[in-house]
């Protein structure tokens, strides 16, 4: 059944988004990868509606003042990430399944608020070090980000217990099978 949708959560550097990728790319699944918004600026190659719906902070605002978010969280000081209402419903009528890519906290709003019709898997890195390296290895982001993304981890691997399956990506092609495999799995239903 289409419509139904699939929440992908990790710390930053767990590789939530490569298993997202491929699992496009294999194409057996089907759905369609929701664009969140945020206010950061792009990194990078990133593009606007493609990687995000990058907004000014005023936009954020006046977004969550309109009621046109499904979930937001202010993830780190001054930075907002959240599901537009939207972007679920375009994918829906389209006749696709929605994977949200969206921080530990708004997936569990999510998955309250949908029910059966939501699935939460959460993507675990091997541990803190690895996590740490991975982050680094991506010279995107400055000595304090990583930090301040490491500092957040911890907290959010203790959230993963309230998703419906947990996965540790310490080994990305079984990462990849195994999320296949779940997300297969509860599409069934």
């Amino acid at each position: 059944m289409a419509g139904k949708v699939i929440i992908i959560s990790a710390p930053s550097g767990s590789g939530k988004s490569t298993i997202i990728n491929a699992l496009m790319k294999e194409g057996e699944i089907n759905m369609q990868f929701s664009v969140s918004a945020t206010n950061r600026a792009p990194r990078g190659q990133e593009q606007d509606g493609v990687d995000y719906h990058f907004l000014s902070t005023e936009e954020f605002c006046q977004k969550i003042a309109d009621g046109a978010f499904l979930e937001y969280e202010e993830v780190y000081p001054g930075r907002y990430y959240g599901t537009l209402k939207s972007e679920i419903t375009r994918i829906a009528e389209a006749g696709s399944n929605v994977v949200l890519d969206i921080d530990v906290n708004g997936g569990i709003r999510v998955k309250k608020q949908l029910g059966d019709q939501a699935f939460a898997l959460f993507i675990e890195p091997p541990s803190i070090e690895e996590l740490r390296h991975r982050l680094s290895s991506r010279a995107t982001d400055s000595a304090e980000s990583i930090e301040q993304r490491i500092s957040r981890a911890a907290y959010e691997i203790e959230q993963g217990k309230h998703y419906d399956a947990r996965i540790v990506n310490d080994n990305l092609a079984e990462a990849i099978r195994e999320a296949g495999n779940a997300i297969s799995n509860f599409l069934k239903d």
